[in-house]
């Protein structure tokens, strides 16, 4: 099985999509996750702000990342991990534009990544009531893990897509979007209009 790609979750501080505060990233090198990691990061000036509500879901506060490297500062390790790989993300349109909008934000360079969305697959794959990620994982056969943290949120979404390929049969991520009509898209960073929207105040 060549299944190779990297699960990637982030957090954000504030209705922001540029917020990013804590990222989780996985490594899976045919089928099986290899290398996990995960740390804090301090958002972009004028992105900074720590909402209540964003508090509330994912624990962290702005003096947990006053330390904290900034965006720009740790893109570089992002993009170190995450190399040639496609990324997936459960309810990735979130996930993707924190990427775009915080490089906007810093004036970073954005990677033009490709990826997948395990939130899609799990639509295709899996009869549930709810498609939210801990739901999904539990289908996968991952339960029980600490939601809202992003490293744990990102293993979870990978061994959905593992668990996803097996039930469909496919070798590597472009072979589980074929079998289940998930399109594998890319950041495109051209124009405004043509990435990835803006989502919500908190992923899946």
């Amino acid at each position: 099985m060549a299944l190779d790609f990297t699960a990637i979750d982030f957090e954000t501080a504030n209705s922001s999509s540029a917020s990013a505060c804590a990222v989780g990233l996985v490594r899976v090198r045919a089928g099986e996750v290899v290398a996990t990691t995960g740390w804090l990061i301090k958002p972009p000036a004028g992105h900074d702000a720590f909402f209540d509500l964003n508090t509330r879901i994912h624990g962290i506060q702005a003096s947990d990342v006053v330390a904290a490297p900034g965006w720009s500062a740790q893109l570089g390790e992002i993009a170190a991990f995450v190399g040639d790989d496609i990324l997936v993300a459960h309810n990735a349109g979130f996930d993707m534009a924190v990427i775009k909008r915080a490089c906007e934000a810093t004036g970073d360079d954005c990677p033009p990544y490709r990826y997948a969305c395990s939130l899609h697959v799990a639509r295709r794959v899996y009869a549930l009531d709810s498609y939210r990620l801990p739901f999904v994982a539990a289908e996968a056969g991952f339960a029980e893990f600490a939601h809202h943290d992003a490293t744990a949120d990102a293993l979870a979404c990978a061994h959905v897509m593992v668990d996803a390929a097996r039930r469909v049969g496919a070798d590597d991520i472009e072979g589980l979007a074929e079998a289940t009509g998930v399109r594998i898209a890319q950041i495109t960073v051209a124009s405004t209009t043509s990435a990835a929207p803006d989502a919500a105040v908190v992923a899946a």
